[in-house]
């Protein structure tokens, strides 16, 4: 907490925040409110009931505790950020917290095709506290330096890796740069960022339309059944990115097939609804004169009602795949990559830079999508909609 609350509530310790917990509001995160050795433990065995709890992610919650959102969050002891704002760490004065000692975990592979990388690692044990670590993280947090120049140099130091010991400020902080620079020195990193994220939009996409268009062309026969059917999947809409996402891991696992799966079932809805309601709603003129010259219904279908509703199915495509640009960003919490790989390491890091290398290319790409599928709309628009509507904006000016 800030000094200011620890001083007004006379805190020092948990057994002291305890005692004046309803008159204060936390913010915890998620994990931690949930757990036996969080907010669940700490109120069976101090008593603690704070008078609000609310859910923070982890990289606004020092934000909101310096701007007086809450009294009181969680956090770790190597946080860079505890310098930043000056906090106040209370003691756990009746021990509740086990000993968290840092451990690097590592995958077969590596074991398997590195085994120098084992002893490598073993050459920091017991070399960094809790004080080291923090001025490391303060570095990176709130410093903005590069995490490679600061490992780097903390290496030196620890006479690990060859060379002069550097001095903190030897690397350009990364906050110095302008924007644009910093954008510029991300390029090739954010275009291979990028065209993952492309690459995943368009298999989603397309194996939506391929669905949804056929399905949205044999609801028309069965009207009866199309207002249940879409509507179940307008459900899916209601569902939030990141649950749905979440929802797929005890299913498929964590990479590229379950951010496939999600983002497809995303882009249904908008294809399917556009599909149905373009074709059951095309000119009612040319569909009875189609009639009247003799042709079937499958034919109707294809040849009269189909070509009339193909700017409403395009529009519905669109719809979707901006929905898609954006629901993907979501899919590297769970290790598929694109564009949301620097939206989420800045929330974790609290670097607005880099959350925006991430955020403003995701925006750029769906407005390029959009621009594309638009043309391509005007191309499958029939000729004589194209005249008419070239007409109507000609005479309007």
């Amino acid at each position: 907490m800030t000094k200011a609350t620890a001083s007004r509530y006379h805190l020092r310790t948990l057994t002291d925040l305890a005692r004046e917990s309803a008159h204060l509001t936390a913010g915890f995160t998620a994990d931690f409110i949930g757990r036996n050795d969080g907010l669940v433990g700490l109120s069976r065995v101090y008593g603690l009931r704070p008078r609000a709890v609310r859910p923070l992610a982890p990289a606004v919650k020092y934000q909101a505790l310096a701007s007086g959102a809450v009294d009181v969050i969680d956090g770790y002891s190597t946080d860079g950020l505890l310098a930043r704002y000056d906090l106040v760490t209370l003691i756990d004065d009746r021990h509740f917290f086990p000993p968290y000692e840092a451990a690097a975990l590592i995958s077969p592979s590596l074991q398997q095709n590195m085994p120098g990388a084992v002893a490598a690692l073993t050459l920091l044990s017991g070399r960094l506290d809790e004080t080291t670590m923090r001025r490391l993280n303060r570095r990176v947090e709130v410093d903005g330096e590069d995490v490679a120049s600061v490992a780097r140099d903390e290496l030196r130091s620890l006479e690990l890796v060859g060379g002069s010991v550097s001095t903190a400020g030897a690397q350009p902080s990364a906050h110095g740069d302008s924007f644009l620079k910093y954008l510029w020195n991300r390029r090739a990193i954010i275009l291979s960022l990028m065209l993952r994220h492309l690459m995943l939009v368009a298999i989603a996409l397309f194996a939506a339309i391929i669905v949804a268009v056929p399905l949205g062309l044999g609801l028309e026969r069965v009207r009866h059944a199309a207002e249940p059917t879409i509507g179940a999947l307008g459900v899916l809409q209601t569902i939030p990115s990141i649950a749905l996402l979440a929802f797929m891991i005890p299913l498929l696992g964590v990479g590229v097939a379950p951010a496939l799966v999600a983002l497809w079932l995303y882009a249904l809805y908008p294809i399917a609804r556009g599909t149905y309601t373009g074709v059951r709603d095309a000119d009612p003129d040319a569909v009875e004169a189609a009639a009247a010259l003799g042709t079937t219904p499958a034919q109707n279908l294809m040849w009269v009602r189909l070509p009339l509703a193909a700017p409403v199915i395009m529009a519905g495509i669109r719809t979707a795949a901006v929905i898609t640009v954006g629901a993907a960003t979501l899919a590297a919490f769970i290790g598929a990559g694109g564009l949301g790989e620097p939206i989420v390491a800045g929330l974790a890091l609290a670097d607005t830079r880099l959350i925006l290398s991430g955020a403003l290319p995701a925006a750029v790409l769906a407005l390029a999508v959009d621009g594309i599928l638009a043309v391509v709309e005007r191309l499958v628009t029939p000729a004589h909609r194209r005249r008419a509507n070239y007409t109507r904006k000609t005479t309007s000016y």
